[in-house]
């Protein structure tokens, strides 16, 4: 009776050990949230690893739409309407991909977030689309990420970089006066409740 408790135990043990683990993913999975302006910016997608390959040109061949990142689409969901590389994009999930060429990046803002990579993309789905330069990096970047670089309290950019290179789309509020003055308010009100804290 002890032997098959003490078996039991040890069986109930492993089953919560493993239950904390899991095979690594070749492709990690990351989630990014940040506030932007006034309310905040997430982003879900996959890290595909650099891994001794030719990345753009063969891996991610020139002309052809990606997925930017591995396994299921890339989504990026904006708390509140933004300014996408200069084009209006209402508040929202999109599906994010990528066209590579040598020197610019097309990035695009599609409808559709829950495909899988890039195989049932539909331009037609696509909400918006901007083109930027592409920068080399002096160190290799071996992991893709996507990142949001904060430039002021109400403007980023969307930073993508992977191996040697990277690319960046400006953010900033769809109406940044108006949010500018909303902001000021706030703050305005925030004092007064301060203020009145400490006289009371």
């Amino acid at each position: 009776m002890k032997k098959l408790l003490a078996a039991v135990c040890i069986s109930v043990s492993t089953f919560s050990f493993a239950q904390d683990y899991s095979v690594p993913a070749a492709s990690p999975r990351q989630k990014v949230e940040q506030q932007f302006s006034m309310s905040k910016i997430s982003i879900d997608y996959g890290r595909p690893g650099v891994k001794g390959r030719k990345i753009f040109g063969e891996l991610v061949p020139y002309g052809q739409v990606w997925r930017a990142g591995a396994n299921s689409s890339t989504k990026i969901t904006f708390g509140q309407s933004v300014n996408f590389g200069g084009k209006i994009v209402p508040a929202g999930t999109y599906g994010l991909f990528i066209v590579p060429t040598e020197k610019e990046w097309k990035v695009i803002l599609n409808k559709d977030f829950q495909q899988w990579g890039a195989y049932t993309y539909d331009p037609k789905q696509d909400v918006v689309d901007v083109t930027v330069p592409v920068n080399k990096l002096a160190d290799k970047q071996e992991w893709f990420e996507i990142t949001l670089n904060p430039t002021d309290e109400n403007t980023a950019n969307l930073v993508l970089k992977w191996d040697y290179l990277q690319a960046e789309v400006p953010l900033k509020p769809s109406k940044l006066d108006a949010v500018i003055k909303i902001s000021d308010k706030l703050k305005e009100i925030k004092k007064i409740e301060a203020d009145s804290t400490k006289k009371s």
